[in-house]
This record gives C-alpha cells, sequence and structure tokens, in this order.
C-alpha cells in the first residue's frame, strides 16, 4: 500500500452522531440521509475503519471470475479517488466501509470540499466536530481542503457548530445555514471574522440573525488600511424578521462588496435601510425585498441608482409602489433582465409602457394581481420587448385574449405563460400556442388542454 493507507485511523463511531434508533442509523450501521451527488458532499456519518477483509458471516466468498473482473485493488490511489468523486454521497460513505484501504481513499481530503448535513434530529455541533476532526488529521485543527459548509434545515444546530466551523475551516467560501433558528450574530460575527474568503452566506429563516460585522476583536486587529471589509458577494437573509434599517445599515457598510442581496419578508426594513445600502453597495446586480411592505417609490428611487449595474429585482407585495417607482427603475436601469412585482396593485398601463419602452432587454416579468394592467400594456411590451420568455399574468382581471395574441405574434421566444384565473378564451390559449411552440402555458380553463 502507498503511504496513503499507512495514516492513523481514529475516526469515531457513527453512534457518536446518530442515536441507535434514528433513520440515519439502522441495525447497528449507518446510512446516509443524503441522496446528492454533488461531488465530494458528506453527511453525518463517519465509520470506524474496517477491517482489511470483510469476514461478515452473510458475504459469500466470489468465484475466481467474479474476482478478476472485480479486481479494482489494482487500480493506483489516484484512479480510484478519480472514480470516487463522481459518486454521491451515501456511496462514498459506503465506500469507506469496504476495507481498510477504501476507508483511508474515502477519507482523501479532495473528496471532501464540502460538507452536507440535513434533518431535524441530526446533532449537528457534534456531527461538525467529528467531521472536522477527522479531516484535520494531517493539517491539526485547520481544514484547508474544505470550502463550502451546507447545514439546512438543522434546528440543533446552535452557536457551538458555527464556532467550530469559524475555527477549523479558514479557506470556507460558502456557508447556508437556513432554517437553523438557534444561531445568533455573534457566532454569524466569529464565521466572517475567521474565515475571510467567505463570499456565499445563506442565513434565511434565522430569525435571531440582525446583523452581518466583524467581531469586535476581529474589528481592533485589522488595520485602517484595510477598511474593516467582509468580503461576502453573495447574502440570503430570507424571512430574517428582526433585521431593520440600523441593521442594514451596517451590513452595508460592511459588505461593499455584495453583488446578490435577498431580504425577502424582511417587513422592518424600510426605504431609509435602502438608502444606506445604496451609499455603500454599488456593485448589486440582484435586490429582492418582496414583501417589504414599508418599501415605496422613495426606496425605488434610491435603488435607481444602480443603473444599468441592477439585472435582476424583487418588489412582489409591496403596495406603496406605484408607477412613479416603476418609471424611476425603468429611466436609470436600462438592461434589466428580471423584474417581480407581482401584487403591486399601484402599477398601471403607464408604468408598464414606461417599462416596456426603456428596458428592451427584459427577458422575465411578472406582473400578476395588478388589476390595473389590461390588454394596453400588453401591447406596449410585445411591441418592444421581443426577448420576453417569461410572463405572468395571473389574478390580472383586466386581461383579455386579445392582448394574449398581441404577445404571441411578436415574443416568439415565449417559454412560459401563466394566465391563471384571467378571462381568456380558449381560441386565444390556442393562438399562443401555435405561435410560440415552446412555451408553457399555465391556466385555469378547463376546455384548454
Amino acid at each position: 500500500d502507498s503511504d496513503l493507507s499507512m495514516r492513523t485511523l481514529s475516526t469515531p463511531s457513527p453512534a457518536l452522531i446518530f442515536p441507535p434508533n434514528s433513520p440515519g442509523f439502522q441495525n447497528g450501521r449507518g446510512s446516509s440521509t443524503s441522496s446528492s451527488s454533488v461531488t465530494g458532499e458528506t453527511v453525518a456519518m463517519v465509520h470506524s475503519p474496517p477491517p482489511t477483509r470483510l469476514t461478515h458471516p452473510l458475504i459469500r466468498l466470489a468465484s475466481k471470475h467474479q474476482k478478476e473482473q472485480a479486481n479494482i485493488d489494482r487500480l493506483p490511489d489516484h484512479s480510484i479517488i478519480q472514480i470516487f468523486s463522481f459518486l454521491p454521497t451515501n456511496q462514498l460513505c459506503r465506500c469507506a466501509r469496504v476495507c481498510r484501504r477504501w476507508y483511508n481513499i474515502a477519507w482523501d481530503p479532495r473528496l471532501w470540499r464540502t460538507i452536507r448535513l440535513t434533518g431535524e434530529t441530526i446533532n449537528v455541533d457534534r456531527a461538525l466536530k467529528v467531521l472536522t476532526r477527522r479531516l484535520c488529521q494531517d493539517t491539526p485543527n485547520v481544514c484547508l481542503m474544505l470550502e463550502t459548509v451546507i447545514v439546512s434545515g438543522c434546528r440543533r444546530l446552535t452557536d457551538r457548530g458555527l464556532y467550530t466551523i469559524a475555527q477549523c475551516c479558514p479557506e470556507l467560501r460558502r456557508l447556508e445555514v437556513s432554517g437553523c433558528y438557534n444561531i445568533s450574530n455573534e457566532a454569524v460575527f466569529d464565521v466572517v471574522s475567521l474565515c475571510p474568503n467567505l463570499e456565499h452566506l445563506d442565513v434565511s429563516g434565522c430569525s435571531k440573525v440582525t446583523c452581518i460585522s466583524l467581531t469586535r476583536e476581529a474589528s481592533i486587529k485589522l488595520s485602517p488600511l484595510h477598511g474593516k471589509q467582509i468580503s461576502i458577494r453573495y447574502l440570503d437573509m430570507t424571512d430574517c424578521f428582526v433585521l431593520e434599517d440600523e441593521g442594514l445599515h451596517t451590513i452595508a457598510a460592511h459588505c461593499t462588496q455584495l453583488t446578490h442581496l435577498y431580504l425577502r419578508r424582511c417587513v422592518r426594513i424600510t426605504d431609509e435601510g435602502l438608502r444606506y445600502l445604496m451609499i455603500y453597495c454599488t456593485s448589486i446586480k440582484e435586490l429582492s425585498v418582496s414583501d417589504c411592505r414599508f418599501v415605496s417609490d422613495f426606496g425605488m428611487r434610491e435603488v435607481a441608482k444602480l443603473e444599468s449595474r441592477l439585472r435582476y429585482l424583487s418588489i412582489a407585495h409591496c403596495g406603496r409602489i406605484t408607477d412613479v417607482g416603476i418609471r424611476y427603475i425603468a429611466k436609470y436601469c436600462g438592461k434589466l433582465r428580471y423584474l417581480n412585482a407581482r401584487g403591486c396593485e399601484g402599477i398601471t398601463d403607464h408604468g408598464v409602457e414606461y417599462l416596456a419602452k426603456n428596458c428592451t432587454k427584459l427577458k422575465s416579468l411578472d406582473i400578476g394581481k395588478c388589476p390595473l394592467v389590461s390588454d394596453t400594456g400588453l401591447e406596449f411590451l410585445a411591441l418592444n420587448c421581443f426577448n420576453l420568455k417569461r410572463l405572468s399574468l395571473k389574478s390580472c382581471e383586466s386581461i383579455t385574449g386579445q392582448g394574449l395574441q398581441i404577445v404571441a405574434a411578436n415574443c416568439f421566444d415565449l417559454q412560459m405563460l401563466n394566465v391563471q384565473d384571467c378571462d381568456v378564451s380558449v381560441d386565444a390559449l390556442r393562438f399562443v400556442k401555435r405561435h410560440c411552440k415552446r412555451c408553457i402555458i399555465e391556466h385555469t380553463n378547463p376546455a384548454f388542454f
């Protein structure tokens, strides 16, 4: 065997992570809780090294012919690593139980760039501690290869687990802890302070998180030239209900490199928070403030300062946004590709007209539940936005089949059309189908199929 197989084997039993009666631990044997096929992922199961030979009484000895066909042991380690890199998580964990050599190869750091833990019952803090300890075996206390940690929906994750990540994963680039509502600001501060390469952070559904910033100790150590900046580019704070304008101000001041920001259902955010955001974060390409009921046309005036950099904007169910806000966006953000304005009942045909004439490269538009938008607005869209691929008109009471026919006759690349709860005839739907052959039509007309 190579030097790889001579490592000390000291991995704990999976029973330390899974309770014996849990779904992930059956009949005394670990089984994966994830079926993802992403290369390099892992679940919360760490097995003890198997014996050199399989001695289970139920295992039958293979025939000589079978041995010749399955003699993978003749391959060098680097070839087996390449094969293992294509395996899904659960299969990689099972391979680690075949023999001592496979155990060592399966735990090669190159196969563990990502840790993915899911499930409400799993002891995530213990799992992260065990996994990082095993991955730090060759580089004490540091996981140099680990770049992604995804812990979604694990309600038992606490600040202790995030502190383990912060201490052991200096090369971390992506962290997703969506739905883990037991973590606090302090734990998040530790991660962003000790993982300087972190670019992707998802804390959606973490109701205790009110801010993203450096720890006080990190701020003191940084030189004034550094500017106390965080390298995060993607930040998802969906359903962080307690996020307020002051917290958004702090985020903007520290995360000036943001390009993707999602604040869905952050109901305390107002136009003032967006003003802070636009002062510091001038590179934002995608922004969502959907269901932020206090955001109004004044907020859209601030967002319009992004100008041609803005490509994606979601203002769904922001009832205070009217044609005035749409005019700001259309006038300055001419390269907008996606706009979700569903439920903005103050938008009329005049707003759609201004949008269509100024954002001619628009590819996706959702103006569902906008009762003041009629066939006139659709005509402006059809005559200006030829690249439109997705259009949602759900529950638009003023839309008729005539407007749909105008759209279909001009937007040949249309791929999705939602006209649920709209008063359109079967003939109009058939006209759309004839002219836009790749279009999927979502409707509520039982006569059309």
